[in-house]
């Protein structure tokens, strides 16, 4: 099945052409020979995105593989200016990222909702003949042509705006958690890459505050290099302001695999080692009090609890801790 959870969409956009200025004399029964009246050339349309809050996908520009604003208009006698070109306008999640197709420069950026950037500018007019009448040329026979409109191949990314990112290898417990202290309804299995998208949930807090959690797809060594499901999912972890490891009880090397984690996310972005950190060791229900005291002695260097989705152990001491970050 389709997810119908679309972060990446490519499209070619062409801003409108500017409309030419109007090389036009004034002509009435008694002016047989009247001065310029070319009118000016109307603007051509923008390509514009809008941020949308209620958006969480780029799923509904995913089929929309031309877009192309529309013209202005041509001046005319008169000087009557021509009709500016109809706007388009692309609502977009908050997060989304546009990017040049071929440079990868980024173009625009929208963060709110409501804001609006222009992606593409239309062309400007061309000025009609009116504004070249001189007092050595009475006559201009030259107006202006509109410039024309920009083309692009354009990349829209969206980056998940979120409180908490979960990090962790497939099968780390993420999901299982997520759907414990929200109301998400990830897809939980026991098999690698369960989650293919990226889930949300808003996990209520005491007097009823909350946050926003994102279960990120489980990365593997050589993420960053694109292997497994690659760096596309690495970019949603840049926007979260606290980055939660989740490491089972019973991995081989809880030591090793935060390493790699770690470096994973490094190498995607050296950034995000500035961000917040906390490690939970999940799945220990599985442990009694020695071992968790044995564990102690060899974890990384970063502050660390132990939890469980099933028990709940240690799990409203987890949202304390997130809580006391996200707002400190």
């Amino acid at each position: 099945m389709e997810s119908n959870f679309i972060d990446y969409v490519k499209f070619y956009a062409r801003s409108g052409d500017g409309g030419a200025g109007s090389v036009h004399f004034r002509r009435e029964k008694h002016v047989p020979k009247g001065g310029p009246d070319g009118g000016d050339g109307g603007r051509g349309g923008n390509i514009i995105l809008k941020g949308n809050s209620q958006l969480w996908t780029l799923l509904h520009l995913k089929y929309k593989k031309h877009i192309t604003a529309e013209n202005g208009g041509n001046g005319e006698g008169g000087q009557r200016f021509g009709k500016d070109g109809e706007d388009i306008i692309l609502e977009v999640p908050i997060g989304t990222i546009a990017r040049n197709a071929e440079t990868n420069e980024k173009m625009v950026e929208i963060l709110e909702d409501g804001e609006e950037k222009v992606l593409l500018s239309g062309g400007i007019g061309g000025r009609g003949n009116v504004h070249y009448k001189t007092p050595t040329n009475q006559t201009p026979r030259y107006a202006q042509p509109g410039i024309e409109g920009i083309e692009n191949w354009v990349i829209l990314e969206l980056k998940i705006l979120a409180d908490v990112g979960l990090v962790g290898f497939p099968n780390a417990g993420k999901s299982t958690l997520l759907s414990v202290v929200s109301e998400a309804k990830p897809e939980i299995a026991d098999y690698p890459f369960t989650t293919l998208v990226p889930n949300l949930g808003v996990v209520p807090y005491r007097d009823y505050k909350s946050f926003v959690m994102a279960d990120i797809p489980g990365i593997i060594e050589g993420a960053a290099e694109g292997k497994g499901l690659g760096s596309r999912f690495l970019r949603h972890i840049e926007r979260n302001s606290i980055l939660l490891f989740m490491i089972p009880a019973d991995a081989n090397d809880i030591r090793k695999e935060f390493k790699i984690l770690m470096g994973e996310l490094e190498k995607h972005n050296p950034e995000l080692m500035d961000k917040d950190r906390l490690l939970a060791i999940s799945k220990s229900d599985l442990l009694d009090e020695e071992l968790m005291a044995e564990m102690k002695e060899e974890l990384p260097e970063i502050e660390t609890l132990f939890i469980s989705s099933v028990t709940g152990l240690g799990i409203q001491e987890l949202k304390d801790k997130i809580w006391r970050q996200i707002t400190s």
